[in-house]
């Protein structure tokens, strides 16, 4: 049979062979329909990676990894690799009940190996905390969003990674300057409250005392004012911080669809040319959007210094920000200051922590309120019994007079914790654990949602019952310890080193509004609704029906 050569198809493979020679391998293809020529390269190049990695294979051959099932076909892998943990959950679920609490699926290039038992997790994660708090290389769409890891979340565990957390700890989320920013949150509070009563004024239900609002976009919108403040200092207008909301939206809304990048990028840039063009903008955006904010807070700054104005630090409009702790950083390990971009990155980070997780948790408490209002009574009398007949807002100095508030935040964030997963792990050198081998190119995952509602752990775990914390405190000392230092009940914030550092902040953030939310109007569920409290996940794990409900203001 005669082939045309012109109009056929080259495809040139170069690979390491043990010995660590480069070996060509030249496929030749007839001229054929694009879409097929592609599923051919997929499938070979996946067979050879195979074949490579059997070559390669771990030299501790006495202990094997963790079980699970065979290794996937090609096309099988991909169809996973661009699904989320989440949507995977009831397949991993039902692995565990098969192998074990530590199951190993070869998903992508690396093993992933995801921890379920809580016993287990807190002997990696708390007592050999250290061993287990670095992170596996950044994929290539987290190699540009961390600018080559460049931020706290995804550094591997060192000198950088303890340089920047301490950094955001001791001058942004220590008591003294959280305690700080108070005027910041009674000007979101304030701002919040008048779009609700803008709702209200602005009812055509023919009901002058109650209106059905979408609580999401307000609470997303008011805590990216505080979080942008928080970060550049400055009480930016609402075209300016929508600017800001919109775009760092835009990038942890499409991660998902962006996550096929990072199976063999040098092929998927090309096959899925677009995506990654599309990628490339939202970034850029972000950079035209946020790097004009960083260099105007530097410009501040340096205005500042020059003139040796002491006088401002009692400027009621100025506090430090998250932006101002980073421009005279030195970089430990590489003897240098940290460059917009990487500045940028670190913004981003600080953005996306305190708003994606505080607003889907408010969310939830909301809707949960509304869907139990036995719950919700409960605690307007407790509020009432703290601030009696005074016409004024929760202040921060009330709030630790209401042990019911606190204890159902702690059940929604049992209940509803924003993320199932831990974001990657990785051992810092291959270690024995349980009996098994965990390499240090393995990527280690640990399922936190299901030891928040384990029967064993939770009566009637299913349920909300804020009262289940209630009497946690004995001899002035909290019994029930979120950190997990002696033992893991529940982890919505983490554990061990990786754990996040804004727990505090968040726990403040979620008791300051949700007590002046149901102090200032009685929620209700909206005529012939019930509250729907099935998940989606997006960047977070959020409702997949957004919450409408009817506000009444309280007549105090």
């Amino acid at each position: 049979m005669e082939t045309n050569i012109s109009s056929s198809i080259f495809i040139v493979f170069l690979y390491p062979t043990p010995n660590k020679l480069i070996l060509p391998l030249i496929f030749f293809f007839p001229k054929m329909e694009t879409c097929f020529t592609i599923l051919i390269f997929l499938c070979i190049s996946a067979f050879i990676k195979t074949f490579i990695n059997l070559i390669n294979s771990y030299k501790n051959q006495t202990y094997k990894l963790p079980p699970g099932p065979s290794k996937l076909p090609i096309i099988s892998k991909f169809l996973l690799v661009i699904k989320s943990l989440v949507e995977l959950e009831t397949i991993i679920r039902t692995l565990h009940s098969k192998y074990g609490p530590l199951i190993t699926l070869h998903i992508g290039s690396r093993p992933a190996i995801i921890i379920a038992d809580r016993f287990l997790i807190h002997q990696a994660l708390i007592q050999n905390s250290a061993v287990f708090a670095n992170r596996p290389p950044a994929t290539a769409i987290a190699k540009i969003t961390s600018s080559k890891q460049h931020n706290i979340n995804t550094a591997a565990y060192g000198p950088t990674w303890r340089f920047l957390r301490r950094n955001l700890t001791s001058e942004i989320l220590s008591p003294p300057p959280v305690r700080s920013y108070w005027r910041a949150r009674k000007w979101v509070l304030q701002i919040l409250l008048d779009r609700l009563n803008s709702e209200l004024a602005n009812a055509k239900n023919g009901d002058d005392h109650a209106t059905a609002v979408r609580v999401f976009d307000h609470f997303l919108f008011v805590m990216f004012s505080l979080l942008v403040l928080m970060c550049f200092g400055d009480k930016l207008d609402e075209k300016k911080i929508r600017e800001v909301e919109d775009v760092q939206r835009l990038m942890v809304l499409n991660l998902k669809r962006f996550n096929v990048l990072n199976f063999w990028p040098r092929v998927t840039k090309i096959v899925f040319r677009k995506l990654w063009e599309e990628f490339c903008q939202i970034r850029k955006q972000q950079d035209n959007v946020l790097t004009p904010l960083i260099k105007e807070r530097r410009k501040l700054k340096e205005e500042r210094l020059s003139f040796h104005a002491k006088e401002d630090d009692d400027d009621d409009d100025y506090v430090l920000a998250y932006v101002d702790t980073l421009f005279d950083l030195q970089l430990p390990e590489e003897k240098r200051q940290l460059d917009d971009n990487e500045i940028m990155s670190l913004c981003s980070e600080f953005l996306d922590g305190g708003t994606a997780t505080t607003t889907t948790s408010l969310q939830w408490v909301i809707a949960n309120l509304v869907k139990y209002p036995h719950v919700q009574e409960k605690l307007f009398k407790e509020i009432k019994g703290v601030l009696g007949d005074a016409k004024r807002q929760v202040m921060e100095d009330d709030l630790p007079k209401m042990p019911y508030l606190k204890a159902v935040i702690l059940e929604t964030l049992r209940r509803h914790p924003p993320f199932h997963f831990l974001s990657g792990h990785a051992v810092t050198d291959d270690i024995v654990f349980n009996g098994f081998l965990v390499p240090k190119i393995a990527t280690l995952r640990f399922m936190l949602v299901d030891i928040g509602r384990d029967p064993r752990v939770w009566d009637d775990p299913m349920a909300f019952k804020p009262e289940r914390f209630l009497n946690c405190e004995q001899n002035g000392e909290e019994m029930f310890d979120l950190r997990g230092s002696s033992e893991i009940k529940m982890m919505p914030f983490g554990v061990g080193r990786r754990m996040c550092p804004g727990l505090g902040l968040a726990l403040l953030h979620l008791k300051y509004f949700v007590a002046n939310l149901i102090w200032s109007y009685e929620w209700k569920p909206v005529d012939g609704d019930d509250v729907d409290l099935e998940e989606k996940q997006e960047f977070t794990v959020v409702m997949k029906t957004p919450l409408r409900a009817h506000i009444c203001p309280r007549s105090k």
